[in-house]
């Protein structure tokens, strides 16, 4: 029941999740263009009584399809907000008046928006662009012309401070919103990803966890497999010894085949007994090493890692299952190899931070399927690094997987220093099937050297024909 109670607590929350980050993310999406259409509609109600609305809906529009655009297509915001006060400047919008200069609130919009993606090189150019609205729209605000006699001054009646003083005090004010507006959405930025992080570390310890008792059951399951054999080996040895001599003194010593039967039954109940208690053991408690996870969903792993902030990139060469020459991975096999990686994620993650960047690579082309999974970064960690009999605990428990699997896992920096490397092979079930009886289907891992996906697979390939042979 204990275990059962667990296997619930460590699974439950999942689908709950799931449904939440769907929320959060289509809810990222549509609060751009609801802002943009509260905007729109803000301004063209507030200059319906004035009169103007046909001479400023296009500038109210375009700062709207600014706004909207900012989350899904930010380059192209960024350009709008620049585009609609140099159109202003040449005369071909409408430009800002005593009663419409406020619709630049658009460009702060634009700017919290665009902060909020995580990409540094954006946030700069939103910050440079800033700069760039901010001084054509003073340029609009403090310059007079002839078709706009009136600017800044006279509409607050601040009298004449000059005009240099004037665009520089304005570009200097414009400039402080658009940019106060940037580090809200930079600081918001932060605050998610920081909760985004956590409830990932939450849920990796919550994988820990149940990764902790498979292998613990797995364990026992092999050391109630070893019991039997060593219980049936003994018994069955015993049996065969005393049949035989039997036999052999049936005729001249009787007594000796009367103790020899009495001492076959003696044996087999006793291993008829040892047996029966061992698969109890087994039967009564829930297999929580049943298959969950498979390979397709590796996919949605990802996504998840992105998220986070992290640059993932995953390839496939050659093809599984019944088209592709390696064949099928079992359930169990496709749930270790999506472990694997969910683990080398994680510890990327933790060991590099947000900014690593992580190829993962699934080569079918020999007879398996050969995992590399390979992460850079010099980002701070997440967590201390550990020491002592704690350290590796992540690679042991992949290398235990690999292992249950019928394949083999390495874990090593790269040749050049600047990588590490997670290799792992794991055998499909048509190459268990074509490899001769008491020969391995699993090559030999590779030598620290060796590291890139195509070579493991070929020297996986190459190791499993000759022992079939």
């Amino acid at each position: 029941m204990k275990t059962r109670g667990r296997r619930r607590a460590a699974r439950g929350p999942a689908p709950n999740l799931a449904h939440m980050a769907d929320a959060r993310r289509w809810g990222r999406h549509v609060v751009a263009p609801a802002a943009a259409l509260v905007y729109f509609v803000f301004w063209v109600a507030s200059s319906w009584g004035r009169g103007g609305v046909a001479d400023n809906t296009v500038v109210f529009g375009l700062f709207a399809i600014a706004i909207a655009l900012a989350w899904w297509i930010p380059t192209t915001s960024l350009a709008l907000v620049v585009i609609v006060p140099v159109l202003q400047l040449l005369g071909l919008a409408e430009a800002p008046s005593q009663d419409t200069w406020t619709a630049y609130v658009a460009i702060a919009l634009v700017m919290a928006f665009v902060a909020v993606k995580p990409s540094p090189w954006l946030r700069l150019a939103a910050l440079l662009v800033a700069g760039v609205a901010a001084g054509l729209a003073a340029w609009l605000l403090a310059v007079p012309t002839l078709t706009r006699p009136q600017s800044w001054s006279t509409w607050v009646g601040a009298g004449t401070t000059g005009l240099r003083i004037e665009f520089s005090l304005l570009t200097a004010a414009l400039f402080g919103v658009f940019a106060g507006a940037w580090a809200i959405g930079v600081a918001f930025a932060s605050i998610r990803r920081v909760l985004v992080i956590r409830r990932a570390l939450e849920a990796t310890e919550t994988r820990f966890e149940a990764t902790d008792l498979e292998l613990r059951l797995a364990q026992d399951r092999a050391r109630i497999s070893r019991d039997v054999h060593d219980a049936l080996a003994h018994s069955l040895a015993v049996v065969v010894s005393q049949a035989q001599g039997g036999l052999a003194l049936q005729a001249t010593r009787p007594e000796v085949a009367e103790e020899s039967l009495r001492t076959i039954a003696e044996v087999g109940r006793t291993a008829l007994l040892d047996v029966r208690r061992l698969v109890e053991r087994i039967t009564q408690d829930d297999d929580v090493t049943a298959p969950r996870e498979t390979l397709a969903d590796v996919d949605a792993l990802v996504v998840a890692m992105r998220e986070v902030g992290m640059e993932v990139d995953v390839t496939t060469e050659g093809a599984p299952g019944p088209q592709g020459p390696a064949g099928a991975l079992a359930p169990s096999q496709e749930l270790a190899v999506y472990r694997i990686v969910q683990e080398s994620l994680t510890n990327a993650l933790k060991h590099a931070g947000t900014s690593s960047r992580v190829a993962v690579q699934l080569d079918w082309r020999g007879r398996g399927l050969t995992l590399q999974v390979t992460s850079r970064g010099r980002g701070a960690p997440l967590v201390a690094a550990r020491t002592g009999a704690d350290r590796g605990a992540g690679v042991r428990g992949m290398t235990e997987r690999a292992r249950l699997a019928g394949g083999w896992l390495t874990a090593q920096p790269s040749a050049d220093g600047t990588a590490f490397e997670v290799t792992a092979f794991v055998p499909t079930t048509r190459a268990s099937s074509v490899v001769a009886p008491g020969a391995s289907s699993a090559p030999a891992p590779p030598p620290a050297s060796a590291s890139a996906p195509a070579s493991a697979s070929a020297s996986a390939s190459a190791s499993t024909e000759r022992s079939s042979s």
